[in-house]
C-alpha cells in the first residue's frame, strides 16, 4: 500500500503504453479510473478482476479522465466482462456516440481503440463518490482540451491524469495542431497549486507526494516549450513514434512511414517544423535510433524494448 492512500483506494502503476489505473471500492461496488491501451486490455481486465476478488466487490463504473487511447483502450473489454457503465468527460460524449475517431484522436495519432458506448458524462464542477470519498471534477485542458482531473479535499488526493506527473506532464497536443495549449496547461498547473493535495495519482509514472517539486518542474518545462517553438513538435513526434512502436513492436520501416504520415497530428507537427511529413518522420526515427529507443535491421524498424 502507498502511504497516505485510504484503504478504499488502490493505485495501479502501469507503463508508457497503458495509463495507470485508480481502483476505488465503496461497499460492494468498485470504480476504476482509466483503462489503459487496447493491446493491454486483457492484462487490465486480469488486474481489475484480481482487485475485485480481493475486495469482494463488483465493477460498477469506469471513469475516464480523457479519451486518449492509452486511457480508454480497455473500456470495451472491461464493460463487457464486468457489466460496468462508462462515464466520460461531457465534452466527449457526442464524439463517443458518433465514434468520431478524428475528434477522439485515434485516427489523428495513428493509434487504435475498441469502440465502446458511454452511459453518461462528467462536467467540470461535478462531484462523484468513489471509494467512499467525494471527488470534484476540474477541467484540465492543455494536454487534451477535454480532459478532467479529480480532487478529493477530504483525503487530500488528486487524480491528475496527464496534467501533472512527477517529472512533467503529457504532450500539449493542441499546440502541435497550431491551437492554444500552453496557456491552458499553465492554468491547470496554477489551479493544482491552490488545491489541498498531499498525494498525486498521475496517469503515468509513480504516485508522488512532493507536489511543490513536481509543479516547479512542470512550470520550468512549460517555460522551455514556450521559448523554443520547435521543441514541442520535435518532442511530440518522438513520443508518438515511440508510442506506436511500443504497440507494433516490429514493422518494415517503409510501411511504418506510410502508415504514420497519414495521421493528421504528425503532419501538423511536421508543418510546424517546416518539414515534409516524410522528412520529419524519417529524421525523428533516426534520432530515436541514435538514442537507443528504436533499432533498424535490414529495412525493419524495431522497438528496442521488445528486441
Amino acid at each position: 500500500m502507498i502511504a497516505g492512500l485510504p484503504d478504499t483506494v488502490r493505485f495501479v502503476e502501469r507503463d508508457w503504453l497503458s495509463s495507470n489505473q485508480v481502483f476505488l471500492v465503496d461497499g460492494g461496488e468498485a470504480t476504476v479510473v482509466d483503462t489503459g491501451y487496447v493491446k493491454h486490455a486483457p492484462m487490465t481486465a486480469a488486474i481489475v478482476g484480481r482487485l475485485l476478488e480481493q475486495t469482494g466487490s463488483r465493477l460498477a463504473t469506469i471513469v475516464n479522465t480523457h479519451l486518449h487511447s492509452d486511457h480508454c483502450g480497455g473500456n470495451r473489454l472491461l464493460a463487457e466482462t464486468f457489466g460496468a457503465r462508462i462515464l466520460v468527460p461531457e465534452a466527449s460524449v457526442e464524439d463517443v456516440a458518433q465514434w468520431d475517431e478524428q475528434a477522439l484522436t485515434f485516427a489523428a495519432t495513428g493509434q487504435r481503440c475498441d469502440r465502446f458506448q458511454a452511459q453518461g458524462g462528467i462536467s467540470p464542477g461535478d462531484e462523484l463518490v468513489m471509494g467512499g470519498l467525494r471527488w470534484r471534477a476540474h477541467a484540465a485542458p492543455g494536454h487534451d482540451p477535454k480532459s478532467l482531473v479529480f480532487h478529493c479535499p477530504e483525503a487530500r488526493l488528486l487524480i491528475s491524469a496527464d496534467a501533472l506527473w512527477e517529472n512533467g506532464f503529457g504532450v500539449i497536443f493542441p499546440e502541435l495542431e497550431g491551437e492554444s495549449g500552453f496557456d491552458e496547461q499553465q492554468a491547470i498547473l496554477e489551479l493544482i497549486a491552490t488545491l489541498d493535495v498531499d498525494l498525486v495519482l498521475p496517469g503515468h509514472g509513480p504516485a508522488f507526494g512532493d507536489v511543490g517539486a513536481a509543479l516547479r518542474t512542470a512550470f520550468s518545462r512549460l517555460e522551455a516549450l514556450r521559448e523554443d517553438p520547435t521543441r514541442q513538435p520535435r518532442h511530440g513526434l518522438k513520443v508518438l513514434i515511440k508510442y506506436l512502436m511500443l504497440d507494433l513492436e516490429r514493422i518494415e520501416t517503409e510501411r511504418f512511414v506510410e502508415r504514420f504520415r497519414v495521421a493528421s497530428i504528425p503532419r501538423h507537427a511536421a508543418h510546424r517544423l517546416g518539414l515534409s511529413p516524410d522528412r520529419a518522420i524519417r529524421d525523428t526515427i533516426s534520432q530515436l535510433v541514435a538514442q537507443g529507443q528504436l533499432a533498424e535491421d535490414a529495412g525493419w524498424l524495431i522497438d528496442a524494448s521488445a528486441a
